[in-house]
């Protein structure tokens, strides 16, 4: 079985922890594959570079990245530069770590999105000149051909956005990136954040929500999420959907996230829930 681990980039998220588990897992002779987001990163050197950064909400609610051209080359700059990092983190912890993007192989590929339905002082609009894929697919075969060689794959967007024969990078979320990635390979995917899991009173760490194996309990669980735990509920979903056998949303920074999460702590969700 193969566990995939996101890692957050929000900036209370310190990944040193989570780094040291996946070498452990390593150790052991486990396969695990590793996506990282960056977004607050993108957002950090927007503003240095004096470019706002255009935040736009959907008709149905979520609110996501508009990202344009020029966007688009930071967010490419700022990825690649984590991963970058990241997989040197691993590899001075004698993990054989290899970087890829969504573009390295169409690891991951669907179509562009260069308009969007977004909600403006309550008018809904076409926004266009935008940057964003939905992934369709995953390069399965690159990924298992890497962890069967004793590789750790360290994943991340841009994806690779078909568009007009084209292919293009593109701006993806990077929690769904995890889930398509943990779907395909079957695996138990780790959305390791800045909180311990879901809480039934998101004020009230007291009342995390431990398991959902039932589909009352996923509707209790869609009805604490708030905020961008909606979204990764969205993406524990779209991963159980598509052949992960369980989800754990858990703290990035407890004392040994990914053993401690796949030891019982966090959030688990389980495929029958959706049933």
């Amino acid at each position: 079985m193969t566990t995939v681990i996101k890692v957050g980039g929000a900036r209370a998220v310190d990944p040193a922890g989570a780094l040291s588990d996946v070498a452990a897992l390593d150790d052991d002779g486990e396969d695990v594959a590793v996506v990282h987001g960056g977004s607050t990163a993108v957002d950090d050197t927007l503003e240095r570079l004096g470019i706002e950064p255009e935040y736009v909400e959907t008709p149905s609610g979520v609110v996501g990245r508009f990202t344009d051209a020029e966007t688009m080359e930071v967010f490419e700059m700022v990825f690649g530069h984590l991963n970058t990092q990241l997989v040197a983190g691993l590899q001075s912890l004698d993990v054989d770590a290899v970087g890829l993007n969504g573009v390295d192989g169409k690891l991951l590929h669907g179509p562009r999105k260069s308009a969007v339905r977004v909600v403006e002082d309550g008018k809904k609009k076409i926004k266009r000149g935008d940057h964003s894929g939905t992934i369709k697919q995953v390069n399965g075969d690159l990924l298992e051909s890497l962890l069967s060689d004793g590789y750790v794959p360290v994943a991340a967007p841009p994806m690779a956005g078909a568009d007009d024969g084209d292919v293009i990078p593109v701006n993806t979320d990077a929690d769904r990136s995890a889930a398509a990635i943990a779907g395909e390979l079957g695996g138990t995917l780790v959305l390791l954040t800045d909180v311990a899991g879901v809480y039934e009173d998101p004020d009230d760490p007291d009342t995390l929500i431990e398991t959902v194996e039932t589909s009352a309990e996923w509707t209790a669980l869609e009805d604490a999420a708030e905020g961008f735990m909606s979204r990764k509920i969205m993406a524990a979903e779209e991963a159980l959907d598509a052949g992960a056998d369980e989800v754990v949303i858990a703290d990035a920074n407890a004392d040994e996230p990914i053993l401690s999460a796949l030891d019982g702590g966090g959030t688990h969700l389980y495929q029958e829930a959706l049933q």
